[in-house]
């Protein structure tokens, strides 16, 4: 226990102590923190739809109709109609010929990379990618070349050096942490050259980018050349579970090899039901789209104006990088006083030195809100001793604090 205790006692002097905060009510544009009304911007419901009342109402009628729980995994017992349904209607979303369900992104993310990458083989990723991606590529048994964010001559060199034993490149459409894009046609082609397959993670593109939010492999135009696209329930679809959508042929090799999801319980009947309803109300009113791309940039726009750098985001994600850990953690807490919760994002989640608030909109959220928003951020900024024209641009920021990426082709680099 002595050695637990001094754990956390390191996290606190080094500004890394997480706790959990308690809110009350749905994640809607303005929600209760901890006993205070905040206005909410950092919550991934980006459409608005998690607290819509057809989305709850589905939720509710499939708990009456099917139960709370699916009570085994999907090759036990576990798969029902409702599950087969938003397959369906997410393969005929995503315009591939079959789609498959799992519990989590983390999960299908882990799946894919293990079933795909064998033995021998190498998984070229992205240095930023999401820990789940990490995590999928350190439990497969092929080898992991880390690329440089979104450096397609990197990854080209790392494909080179591979001598024919490229498996996959797997990156993320929407990076969480930094809202860029992926150059997922540069990715493509450069992976048709070598013979590599490609999967993209859309968790913050579906329903945010792209015609009808298909994400930003739509919008790319790369619909036909991706094989993988995994996609979350729990983002803009304001559900909770995720999908691998492919080919028929690759969706039964997940069925019988990716470990995920033959051992993992089915999703819960109401947040599949709900995604369903989310799925209608997204093809209904495709203008929620619009409205959440609208907002991205009226929150950059209201952000420069009090000073802040928020050059390299380009989607409803916007960083304000602070650097220090503890000087992020000091602006947020001002800012929650004042009545916003920007949340603070620090190591391991973010590499060392781009400690940052890490702001997200919704489509829910007004023009006043998000001028507003700025106005108090900038304030508790300098309440805090920091002028927001200190900032650096993300990538200034990344790669200052990058270390050199020359060395053996077979180094993992991926910290988080």
């Amino acid at each position: 226990m002595t050695e637990i205790h001094e754990r956390l006692q390191e996290l606190k002097e080094l500004g890394l102590y997480r706790r959990m905060r308690m809110i009350s009510g749905p994640q809607g544009p303005r929600v209760v923190l901890d006993g205070k009304p905040v206005l909410l911007l950092c919550s991934n419901n980006y459409l608005g739809l998690a607290d819509h009342p057809r989305v709850r109402e589905a939720a509710a009628d499939a708990a009456m109709r099917w139960g709370v729980g699916s009570g085994a995994s999907r090759l036990v017992s576990g798969t029902m109609t409702v599950h087969r349904r938003l397959e369906e209607r997410l393969a005929d979303f995503k315009r591939t010929p079959a789609a498959l369900l799992f519990g989590s992104g983390y999960l299908a993310n882990m799946g894919v990379i293990g079933a795909l990458a064998r033995e021998g083989e190498v998984v070229f990723s992205d240095e930023l990618n999401h820990a789940s991606i990490i995590d999928g590529c350190r439990l497969a048994r092929a080898q992991t070349f880390v690329y440089r964010h979104a450096d397609v001559e990197h990854l080209a060199w790392g494909m080179r050096q591979a001598e024919g034993r490229g498996s996959l490149v797997v990156t993320d459409s929407v990076f969480s942490m930094d809202g860029d894009v992926a150059p997922l046609a540069e990715i493509v082609e450069l992976a048709n050259h070598h013979g590599v397959r490609v999967a993209v993670d859309e968790a913050h593109g579906t329903g945010c980018l792209g015609p009808g939010g298909r994400g930003a492999v739509a919008e790319a135009g790369v619909e036909d050349e991706v094989d993988v696209v995994i996609g979350t329930l729990s983002k803009a679809l304001g559900a909770y579970g995720a999908f691998v959508a492919c080919d028929q042929s690759l969706a039964q090799l997940l069925v019988n090899t990716a470990r995920p999801f033959i051992f993992s319980t089915a999703p819960p009947p109401p947040a599949v039901a709900g995604a369903l309803a989310a799925l209608e109300l997204l093809a209904e009113q495709p203008r929620r789209v619009e409205k959440l791309q609208a907002n991205g940039d009226a929150l950059r726009d209201e952000l420069a104006r009090e000073g802040f750098e928020v050059a390299g985001s380009t989607t409803q994600i916007v960083p304000l990088v602070i650097g220090d850990a503890e000087q992020a953690m000091r602006i947020c807490e001002l800012a929650i006083e004042r009545g916003v919760f920007a949340q603070a994002i620090r190591p391991p989640t973010v590499p060392e030195g781009t400690s940052r608030l890490r702001l997200a909109v919704m489509a829910s959220h007004s023009r006043a809100e998000l001028r507003e928003a700025a106005q108090v951020l900038g304030r508790a900024a300098l309440q805090a001793g920091w002028r927001p024209g200190e900032g650096v641009p993300v990538a200034a920021a990344r790669e200052a604090a990058a270390g050199s990426s020359d060395g053996p082709f077979d180094i993992e680099r991926q910290a988080a």
